[in-house]
């Protein structure tokens, strides 16, 4: 067997630049300013020519720093599905990990059930920073704040003028994706959607959806609105569909996520409903799989990427400078017209 290539530590590095070791580790943190130019692209190009890779557990203890980020999910069992297996979660963990490739951080994904879970978490690991989903004003949120670490929110509605937040036009999807459906010559639409939480996500969408109607000259039907208590899996989706089949008096729905609305067009359909022609059907996020679907999926769009990108971004940029140039961040949304909707004259 040949031998093992020996491991280059920051002492190699150091004598072959004919520096002290002081000088390496202020080069690699990126301290240069007592290091000349010239000695900052010497030691770069042996770090780079001997493939040197720093020891992120020393450079820790060095610096009170793990560069770990936490991403997490405040999960609640009985309304929500797995954190990861969700495609939205995905593309906008997805944009998190692009941003932080680019630099020092690496992430951590959890999820966590309750106030204790969190505690357990803090105490466990060091994090500097956490990317948090699926939280309200409650218990839960409070216990991370006295936690003192920085915290960027997502699809919050919590007031608090100090924390860093990215957020979506709710609103403004729901009163888009109702009154296209009034404008297509839809009067009874019926509006389902994970379970309503005051000051959250879907609330704000079903006010959008009310408004809609009220400016239409519609009467609101709390009947029509379909808050479903259950796990959003697939598979409860399309029981939610055959369920749905029952309602031959609605001809349309506004689903707050693609993933109710491409089940319970699968559910709708196994019925014998046909889409668009008995039921019309609009979904909320523009994800991949509202582009397979038969028909393919008319939705409101949103960047789920984007959003990562941007938590990530601000996070960065508060960890190193202690500043923001904005701490809450709304981003647009807009209609994608496919041909899951009929026009009705």
């Amino acid at each position: 067997m040949g031998r093992k290539k020996d491991i280059v530590t920051i002492r190699d590095i150091a004598k072959e630049a004919n520096v002290s070791v002081t000088t390496v580790s202020n080069v690699i943190h990126r301290n240069y300013g007592r290091v000349s130019q010239e000695t900052i692209n010497r030691i770069e190009k042996i770090i780079k020519e001997k493939q040197y890779i720093p020891n992120m557990s020393a450079r820790s203890l060095v610096n009170n720093s793990s560069k770990i980020i936490g991403v997490i999910n405040n999960l609640i069992p009985e309304i929500n599905s797995s954190f990861i297996q969700d495609p939205f979660h995905s593309a906008f963990i997805g944009g998190i990990e692009k941003e932080f490739s680019k630099s020092e951080y690496f992430t951590m994904i959890r999820t966590v059930m309750d106030k204790q879970e969190l505690v357990a978490l803090l105490k466990n690991w060091n994090l500097d920073g956490i990317i948090l989903t699926g939280v309200f004003d409650d218990e839960f949120y409070h216990t991370l704040k006295m936690s003192e670490i920085p915290v960027v929110l997502i699809d919050s509605y919590i007031k608090d003028e100090e924390i860093l937040s990215v957020g979506l036009e709710d609103f403004n999807g729901g009163y888009i994706a109702t009154k296209y459906l009034i404008e297509n010559g839809h009067k009874n639409i019926l509006f389902a959607s994970p379970k309503i939480k005051a000051n959250g996500v879907v609330e704000e969408r079903l006010k959008g959806y009310k408004k809609a109607l009220c400016e239409a000259g519609l009467l609101f039907n709390k009947n029509n609105v379909y808050e479903y208590e259950k796990a959003i899996t697939i598979d409860e989706c399309i029981k939610l569909g055959r369920k749905l089949s029952e309602r031959r008096d609605i001809t349309a729905i506004f689903a707050t996520a693609d993933i109710m609305a491409v089940g319970i067009m699968s559910g709708l359909q196994e019925m014998g409903v046909r889409i668009p022609d008995d039921i019309s059907i609009i979904g909320f996020d523009d994800l991949d799989i509202s582009r397979i679907t038969s028909p393919r999926l008319t939705t409101i769009h949103q960047d789920a990427e984007k959003k990562g990108l941007i938590a990530a971004k601000m996070m960065i940029a508060y960890l190193k400078e202690h500043n923001v140039k904005s701490k809450k961040v709304i981003l647009p949304v807009h209609l994608v017209e496919r041909e899951s909707v009929r026009k009705i004259l």
